[in-house]
């Protein structure tokens, strides 16, 4: 009954309509910093984490999720910038998408006491298909309709219409729309 009650408190304060799928199981934390569309599915066990604060320092972080979103079970969304999914794109299960990075700083003390830092932010366009595992890094921008195989590492951004595969990602194929197929890069 807690979890309904959570549930029926998130979607309205985040104006989430009634065609949206949003797990009770997982974990919406800092609920003013998510904006999420209409029809969007949420699965169980992910985590959608906007850090307002670390470590004594404040960010103006955000997450927004456009419509026809489904994000999949146990996937991992940080931000302390901004991080944006387009309509319509697919994130499967166990995927980590983040622009944040503790410092490494050797000489710093330990890193969970270093502060937080960022490359930029991330941006997923419209009509993206992010495979099983995939880690998306701080910085990237995926282009509308990229496709990102199971368990790639992205640390770098790609343009609309790549195919990328490995780690650390690259562009192995393209769309190519007067051919209406996809097309070796």
């Amino acid at each position: 009954m807690l979890g309904l009650l959570k549930r029926i408190i998130f979607c309205l304060r985040n104006n989430i309509y009634n065609k949206s799928k949003v797990s009770v199981f997982s974990k919406y934390i800092n609920q003013k910093n998510i904006i999420m569309g209409r029809n969007v599915t949420v699965g169980d066990g992910t985590v959608l984490f906007p850090i307002r604060e670390y470590a004594g320092v404040n960010f103006n972080a955000s997450i927004e999720v456009s419509d026809d979103v489904y994000i999949g079970h146990h996937t991992q969304l940080h931000c302390i910038g901004s991080l944006r999914i387009g309509n319509g794109s697919v994130i499967s299960d166990y995927v980590y998408i983040s622009d944040v990075a503790h410092g490494l700083s050797p000489v710093a003390g330990l890193i969970m006491s270093q502060p937080l830092e960022t490359k930029g932010p991330v941006e997923i366009g419209r009509n993206c298909f992010i495979g099983y595992g995939v880690a998306v890094m701080p910085g990237v921008t995926l282009g509308d309709g990229c496709v990102v195989a199971a368990r790639a590492v992205v640390t770098k951004s790609f343009p609309p219409y790549s195919m990328l595969v490995g780690n650390p990602a690259r562009m192995i194929k393209r769309f190519d729309f007067q051919e209406k197929s996809w097309i070796a890069a």
